[in-house]
């Protein structure tokens, strides 16, 4: 049975190579997070890259909102809205994750289990903030179940920061995890579901801070949990895509958001097809799509 893993990394590029990049500082401690400009990577487990356009033909750069939206549904949302939007989706933009959202779109082939592996801690549920993620319309828009602070405990989700720190520093009582435990968890996950989310956006924060040695840090751990998640799963059956929205963190001489190219790294079953397919942020989720229910197809 074919499977996906998807994941999400908030604001990271391709970018050249120098004192401003983090990615190329690490060296070796960044694999296969470090891609660089006019060079092929050597990605371990057969991996591929797919240099994938974030711009998407809208004047401006790249920005979360409308980058996540296009993602998650296959729809090129700033060109619909002409515009490109920060931070958290607006009602068109839900409106767009609400009809097309990626879990929708399985749903509908009969394509299930899926899941969103992030955790959500007491308090989304209890102050309920204004603006939520595109990622939390495409939950609730299929009827998902949403993963909380009881099922991080017992080791049935990953947060959205995998070590737990933040979740620990905000009072919850949860264990720390390595890259390494986390990866675990995720995995279990990816072998029970179709299709599996995964989310992570420290990056674009420490982009937007400009600051080197959380830079350094966050994406040495990230780098570490990606080997290990990639190292973990059953890629004889699981495809595992890595993209991003839009870059930032792999310039920090600037604050903004940059209009490089993202990488969409793909390893596993169906790497070579999903390769095939993507050249904007807005070809992920039918590619996705194509692959699954052709396998479907194929066993039915």
């Amino acid at each position: 049975m074919r499977r996906t893993l998807l994941i999400f990394v908030d604001g990271l590029g391709i970018g050249t190579r120098g004192q401003h990049n983090p990615l190329d500082l690490l060296g070796d401690d960044a694999s296969p997070l470090a891609v660089f400009a006019d060079e092929e990577p050597q990605l371990p487990h057969d991996g591929l890259l797919a240099r994938t356009d974030a711009c998407l033909g809208v004047e401006g750069r790249p920005q979360s909102a409308s980058g996540q939206t296009t993602i998650l549904t296959g729809l090129n949302a700033p060109a619909l809205l002409g515009y490109h939007k920060q931070g958290f989706p607006n009602e068109a933009m839900r409106g767009i994750i609400r009809e097309h959202s990626i879990f929708l779109q399985l749903k509908r082939a009969g394509i299930t289990p899926n899941t969103f592996a992030n955790a959500y801690t007491p308090r989304f549920f209890e102050t309920r903030p204004r603006w939520v993620s595109a990622t939390t319309v495409a939950v609730e828009a299929a009827g998902m179940r949403f993963r909380r602070l009881e099922d991080l405990q017992r080791g049935a989700a990953v947060y959205q920061d995998f070590t737990n720190e933040l979740v620990i520093e905000a009072g919850y009582d949860v264990p720390p995890r390595t890259p390494a435990e986390a990866a675990d968890v995720l995995a279990a996950l990816v072998a029970a579901h179709r299709f599996t989310l995964y989310e992570y956006f420290i990056t674009d924060r420490v982009g937007h801070a400009q600051d080197m040695d959380a830079a350094l840090r966050v994406i040495s751990n990230l780098a570490a949990f990606v080997r290990a998640v990639v190292a973990r799963v059953d890629l004889d059956e699981t495809t595992v895509v890595l993209t991003s929205d839009h870059g930032n963190v792999e310039d920090l001489s600037i604050r903004n958001h940059t209009r490089n190219f993202v990488p969409t790294l793909l390893w596993g079953a169906c790497r070579r097809e999903v390769h095939a397919h993507v050249r904007t942020l807005a070809d992920i989720t039918p590619a996705i799509i194509e692959t699954l229910t052709a396998k479907e197809a194929t066993h039915a």
